[in-house]
């Protein structure tokens, strides 16, 4: 006799920001139901526990990348990686979501059945010796909090001449523990985040570290300790403290990218000013000016202008140019210039995923997702019980997982309240025309324009759109009427017994 699949009310896949998260609103909000978290690592974390760069740390400060529910309560707010992954740790362990988290369990697969109304995900889960064996679970809801990106690896172009380089070539996703770069030449090819928080890092030991960049990215400098938060600490108990200090920075936020759209020349110049006084004109308009509005791709922020403190020394400085090859003794430029390397760092971005980097099927059919219609950014159209935690590319990405994990309690308490065991966003009559837009609309990263092709379309209406407004979204999300038309609530055909 085979044996039954284990069975859990509401399935969440990730045991990182979005994961931990969701298992929290889950058994505040919806304490009647049960929930299994599978997590493919070995540790909860997600991104703070897979990067272990040097540097490594948030590009957005912790009071709106911290919990809602859970103060972010250190001095830094734009902190390191270790700092984040022990906060998500502590909370995990306070409100006893790591007893609901299956370490070491891959999922591969999710199918849907509409005749039983639930999934069966099929999972390998990997012992500490390396054996594998293929579990299976069956849930009602599926909750994908896995990110956006592959863990298997990033994105690494195809460099010409990269076999005949005779230094070490590292992408950071992949950074090997007994990597060391202490007193050597270091290139480091990018100019995004992760670049811009390696070079000053690295710089610390090598012998001299060049960021090469084919083309220039915003940069920011702000303190990594933020003043305000710090007073208020002293006269408001810590709660409410955070709140104010998450309202802040999301209105700040908010208004500096309305900004950026409105009057991008404004926000160009003030950007480029900050720049110019740390470095010159010259500096500047030869390597910090893109050819891009601000906003199209993600602005980086530099914690106490420390990439800019490290290229006013001889210990590195940014080139710009395209490469042509690499050689034996570094990277051979477009211009014929070589930069010697005895350490090359590919930080050249993400690969990204549709959906948990896994396969889908409904009713036996495979779901390819680029088909499908956004519904609020957290569901697919003709996909049952199943949502998806994704943040924003413009804000910290807490603040949407936070709402989107409230939007799913409220949608399974209105399933409760309806006696009605399925949902499925369905398009409307009215909708059949409508436009097919992009899943996130004017951001042309590289990482997100070569994905963009396979992620779901917006249309030009609600609820078909992936706003990423926070305030926008409030009111979408926590405030939008469940019951809206789009939201086909049913329960399972049940075929009559046979007449004896």
């Amino acid at each position: 006799m085979a044996e039954l699949a284990e069975h859990t009310d509401v399935l969440i896949v990730g045991a990182g920001i979005s994961g931990i998260g969701a298992g929290y609103h889950l058994q505040s909000q919806c304490p009647d139901r049960s929930y299994t978290i599978l997590e493919g690592r070995p540790q909860l974390g997600g991104t703070w526990d897979l990067f272990r760069y040097p540097g490594v740390r948030s590009d957005s400060d912790m009071h709106t990348l911290g919990f809602s529910f859970k103060p972010w309560t250190a001095e830094k707010a734009i902190a390191d990686g270790p700092a984040i992954l022990s906060y998500l740790q502590e909370t995990a362990s306070e409100f006893g979501i790591d007893q609901h988290i299956r370490f070491n369990h891959l999922v591969t697969n999710a199918s849907w059945s509409s005749d039983d109304a639930r999934w069966t995900v099929t999972a390998t889960e990997t012992s500490s010796s390396g054996d594998a064996t293929v579990r299976t679970l069956t849930a009602n809801f599926l909750y994908m909090c896995s990110g956006y990106y592959s863990y298997k690896g990033g994105y690494e172009p195809d460099f010409a001449g990269s076999d005949d380089f005779t230094g070490e070539i590292v992408h950071p996703q992949k950074w090997p523990e007994d990597l060391d770069y202490g007193g050597k030449r270091v290139v480091v090819i990018g100019s995004g985040a992760t670049a811009v928080t390696l070079v000053p890092a690295m710089a610390e030991t090598a012998a001299h570290v060049t960021m090469l960049q084919r083309s220039p990215t915003y940069i920011a400098a702000g303190p990594d300790v933020d003043a305000i938060s710090q007073g208020l600490r002293k006269v408001l108990p810590s709660k409410a403290a955070y709140a104010v200090t998450r309202w802040k920075n999301i209105l700040k936020s908010e208004m500096v990218y309305k900004k950026s759209r409105t009057d991008p020349d404004k926000v160009r110049t003030m950007l480029l000013d900050m720049v110019k006084e740390e470095l010159g004109e010259e500096e500047t308009a030869k390597h910090f000016t893109p050819s891009y509005n601000p906003w199209d791709q993600r602005l980086c922020l530099i914690p106490n202008g420390d990439l800019f403190d490290v290229l006013k020394t001889d210990k590195a400085d940014v080139v710009t140019n395209t490469i042509e090859r690499f050689v034996p003794e570094g990277v051979q430029l477009s211009n014929g210039e070589v930069l010697p390397a005895d350490v090359v760092i590919t930080a050249t971005g993400l690969q990204l995923v549709t959906v948990g980097d896994m396969d889908f099927q409904v009713d036996g059919n495979s779901v390819d997702f680029s088909e499908t219609w956004t519904y609020k950014g957290l569901a697919y159209s003709d996909i049952p019980n199943m949502a998806s935690a994704f943040g924003y590319i413009n804000a910290s990405w807490t603040l949407r997982a936070d709402l989107v994990s409230e939007f799913v309690c409220r949608l399974l308490n209105h399933m409760s309240e309806t006696n009605t065991s399925i949902v499925t966003p369905t398009l409307r009559s009215s909708d059949a025309n409508m436009p097919r837009r992009p899943w996130i609309d004017d951001f042309s990263s590289g990482y997100m324009q070569r994905m963009m092709p396979m992620l779901p379309k917006q249309g030009d209406r609600e609820p078909w759109v992936n706003t990423q407004r926070y305030t926008a979204d409030r009111k979408l999300l926590r405030k939008g009427d469940i019951n809206d038309g789009v939201l086909l609530f049913t329960n399972p055909a049940r075929v009559p017994a046979a007449a004896g």
